[in-house]
Parts: structure tokens; sequence; C-alpha cells
């Protein structure tokens, strides 16, 4: 299956952007479909980190459960679903531009689904992503523009 892959330069240092996007305690505050993200654990967030993300899609809740499989600051991550219905296999890469003092971070994100998750992936998840990414990406870019990322 194709993946869906959107990026975006953001006017702030690749440390920054990598700090905050790589964090799923923000993933409510910059993804739409995403109502609640916690790291399972009390360690480090690093490879073989597990994070519990809850979302929801129209009126369906899915919550899922993905490991973290790389994990290199200030450059690239990458999470593997393990549990639920719907498991996204997302990297995340940030590339240093002007000189360190921008980022363009590009998302590519796959999707396959497990159990009742077959029918839900090419149906309903995966067009809902392709809508959902670039809307993320611009609220992401706002935030993080807008100053404060301690929130």
């Amino acid at each position: 299956m194709s993946s869906i892959k959107e990026s975006v330069v953001i006017d702030r240092r690749p440390e920054e952007v990598y700090a905050y996007v790589s964090d799923p305690t923000h993933l409510p505050e910059w993804q739409e479909s995403a109502v609640e993200a916690h790291q399972v654990g009390d360690t480090p967030l690093g490879v073989g980190s597990r994070v519990e993300v809850t979302r929801q899609v129209g009126k369906r809740v899915i919550p899922m459960t993905m490991e973290v499989t790389e994990f290199d600051p200030p450059r690239s991550w990458r999470m593997h679903g393990v549990e639920g219905p719907v498991r996204p296999d997302l990297r995340g890469t940030v590339e240093s531009i002007d000189d360190g003092t921008r980022s363009r971070l590009t998302l590519d994100l796959n999707i396959e689904g497990h159990g009742k998750g077959k029918l839900l992936v090419p149906m309903v998840i995966r067009p809902f992503a392709r809508k959902e990414m670039p809307s993320n990406e611009r609220r992401l870019k706002s935030l993080l523009e807008g100053g404060d990322t301690t929130a």
C-alpha cells in the first residue's frame, strides 16, 4: 500500500522541532484526531518505548499501541503500531535548513489493519489520514512558530 508523505518548513531550529514532535504528550495539541497520547512507563523515550494513542475518526474511537523503533535526535524517529485494529508505521525526519535556523519536517505514514481494521483502513482510515496530515502540519507550524512549545 502507498504511504502518505507530507513535508512542512518550520521557522524553528531542528532540535526544537524534534523535541516537540517526538514527545507523545503533544500529539493532541497538533493532530486533529488524537484524543489522548502517553508513553507507557517512566523511562526516557527511546527505541523500545511504547506509546498508547487514542484517536477519534468520525464516530469511531480507535485505541492503538505503538513502539519506538528508531530514535535519532534531532534527525529522525519511527514508531510502529503493535496493538489495535489500526497499526500505523510513522517515520518522521527533521532536516536542518538555512544554517540551522529553520527545519523541514517530513512525516511518512503507512497504515495496516488487523481484524476489523482490515476493512476500516482502506475505506475510512487511510482517506481520513490523507486529508488530515496536511492540516496537522499546518497546525504544528503555527504552534511552533507562535513561540511557546512547553505547553
